[in-house]
């Protein structure tokens, strides 16, 4: 089971997470939307450069314009990159143009049954994708601590199963082997379930986290 710990903001957060066991860790750059877990792509750049080979560095962006991503990517010196934003297709498309060996990932926001299309127009433009929840009364779009309804994302499992799939939202230690069970994804996605009461993460939390996603995965 693919595991990715997102929101890192801090060098020693990402070692702790690599060594923990993280295939991937999630650094948030190009903020459009409400969120505390953004940092530069300097920052970004720093963090993933500690990174040991075997953990993958994805920027994690809101970010729209196509020259603003490729900025973003040089800057930061990342090669796969999450588009959390309602990128139109033809952006992606452009992007890939540009730099046909970024790896791609896009979002879903998992709202109603009608969520189940939305990854149609993508799914030959990316590499994965990430269904996650979003806060309509906050305008939070990821991190929300908040589940959707997995039944949906099982849906978008069965129908795209020649692409990736990464759940997210809300899930934490206590309810990840539950969420797998009922979703079978590709990979989990964890940002406020491994969160300390200081913003950054907590090393506990990562750990339980991960071990109970991999557990599943040999059960």
């Amino acid at each position: 089971m693919y595991v990715k710990i997102c929101g890192i903001r801090r060098q020693e957060d990402a070692l702790i997470a690599a060594k923990l066991g993280a295939d991937a860790i999630g650094l948030l750059v190009g903020q459009k939307h409400n969120s505390p877990d953004f940092v530069s792509a300097t920052v970004a750049r720093d963090i993933s450069r500690a990174l040991p080979p075997s953990v993958e560095a994805v920027l994690v962006t809101h970010v729209e314009d196509v020259d603003e991503l490729e900025r973003l990517l040089q800057e930061s010196e990342i090669t796969t990159i999450q588009l959390h934003s309602e990128i139109a297709p033809s952006s992606v498309g452009g992007l890939r143009g540009r730099l046909p060996h970024l790896k791609i990932f896009k979002s879903v926001s998992v709202i109603s049954a009608d969520s189940v299309a939305y990854p149609e127009a993508f799914a030959k433009l990316v590499d994965g994708f990430v269904l996650d929840s979003i806060n309509l009364a906050t305008g939070q779009v990821g991190g929300t601590g908040k589940t959707h309804d997995w039944s949906v994302s099982r849906e978008i499992v069965m129908r795209y199963p020649e692409v990736p799939i990464i759940l997210a939202g809300g899930l934490n230690s206590e309810n990840v082997r539950s969420a797998i069970e009922c979703v079978r994804p590709f990979g989990v996605d964890v940002n406020s379930g491994t969160k300390a009461s200081d913003g950054f993460k907590d090393p506990r939390k990562m750990e339980a986290f991960i071990a109970q996603a991999k557990h599943e995965q040999s059960s």
